[in-house]
């Protein structure tokens, strides 16, 4: 009965994902009905509250000490499923409970708004891109569960430097933050949400660069030497010199 319940869970995270997407998609673009919404009472403290649980809870169940002790609890290959649920759970709160502000920042019209939805259509498809070479598999936690389902032991999750990653340590971060901005309709509360994920974003990539030297050590502190975090950027998020290249 347990395994019947955790194949269950498996299953219905990678369900509860495609749905996800399907709700993203349209709001990422256009907002909910932000254009020509009314104002919606005290939007800006609860949209804050909102963009904020989604950072806040991504964030957390990332770090090792909550990743180890959630490991406890479920089957250790579960844990790729349950983080997948639990991020779409977040993000669908903040789709479907998120007020308009019904106040317009700017408005692309003709050519300026095809363009702009067509950016934001080729960013889905940088975003696949950016995914994949990682292995979508391990992104949403499909392939040790996969291998848990089977019978047989997850592959190893090798450190490989494939296509974008040669050139930024955080691509799809990159990718998600273009999507946020790539709206031709912005309004008070998209600039709000714009400004939330941003910080976000590129506190989630200093985590993440923690996260990997804590399990990869001096492999990832010569990447981190040798290819910066995002582009034109120093600090934690250019290039990190090595410590062994600075001592002595």
């Amino acid at each position: 009965m347990s395994r019947l319940v955790w194949i269950s869970a498996g299953v219905g995270a990678h369900l509860l994902l495609a749905a996800t997407v399907c709700f993203l998609f349209p709001f990422l673009m256009d907002g909910r009905g932000a254009a020509d919404a009314p104002v919606a009472p005290w939007w800006w403290g609860i949209d804050a509250l909102l963009a904020l649980q989604f950072g806040l809870s991504h964030s957390l169940l990332l770090l090792p000490q909550a990743r180890g002790r959630l490991e406890r609890l479920i089957p250790r290959p579960l844990y790729g499923c349950v983080f997948t649920a639990m991020t779409c759970l977040s993000l669908l709160l903040l789709i479907l409970a998120w007020r308009p502000s019904g106040m317009i920042v700017y408005r692309l019209e003709g050519w300026a708004d095809t363009t702009m939805r067509a950016a934001y259509c080729l960013s889905w498809i940088g975003l696949l891109y950016t995914l994949g070479l990682t292995g979508y598999g391990w992104q949403t936690g499909w392939t040790p569960f996969w291998a848990w389902l089977r019978g047989r032991p997850a592959p190893p999750r090798r450190f490989s430097v494939r296509g974008a990653y040669h050139w930024l340590r955080h691509p799809v971060y990159l990718v998600f933050l273009s999507q946020v901005w790539l709206t031709p309709v912005m309004t008070q509360d998209r600039l709000l949400l714009c400004s939330v994920f941003t910080v976000y974003i590129m506190m989630g990539s200093y985590l993440k660069d923690r996260r990997l030297v804590f399990y990869l050590g001096d492999t990832y502190r010569d990447y981190q030497a040798s290819v910066p975090g995002y582009p034109l950027m120093i600090g934690p998020l250019g290039r990190v010199p090595h410590p062994r290249a600075t001592s002595g």
